[in-house]
């Protein structure tokens, strides 16, 4: 269920090439959360850094909704780069195994290119 994939890029770097590929692949970047700097202004410290991007494909998500509403919990799809400096980790919940949760063999086809751009673009950032 769970798709990860090593990098030793730097945060930024990292960040530059989701950015990148996703555009590439028709994609956007609609946030970013940064649970570290967030965590940090509720009083609490994380040792790791760990940002959450917000992926979307507008014509893809537009389809599984049409499909069903319920899918609007899943989505957008996260893409979650976690570590430190000496090296990261990308990680995504794979949508194939997240579409199963709503039995509607009509939105898999869409789950199934979603998750191919997805894994292109972790590592388009992670290696490319």
């Amino acid at each position: 269920m769970l798709y990860q994939i090593k990098s030793a890029k730097t945060l930024e770097e990292i960040e530059r090439g989701l950015q990148e590929s996703a555009a590439r692949h028709q994609f956007g970047v609609i946030a970013i959360h940064d649970l570290q700097e967030t965590l940090k202004k509720k009083g609490v410290d994380l040792a790791m850094e760990c940002r959450i991007y917000e992926v979307c494909n507008p014509r893809q998500a537009k389809k599984v909704l049409d499909a069903d509403g319920a899918i609007s919990t899943a989505l957008p799809c996260r893409i979650s780069v976690y570590g430190s400096p000496k090296g990261y980790m990308l990680a995504t919940m794979r949508p194939t195994e997240m579409m199963k949760a709503f039995a509607n063999p009509e939105i898999e086809p869409v789950a199934r290119e979603v998750e191919e751009v997805l894994l292109q673009m972790m590592q388009d950032a992670a290696t490319g």
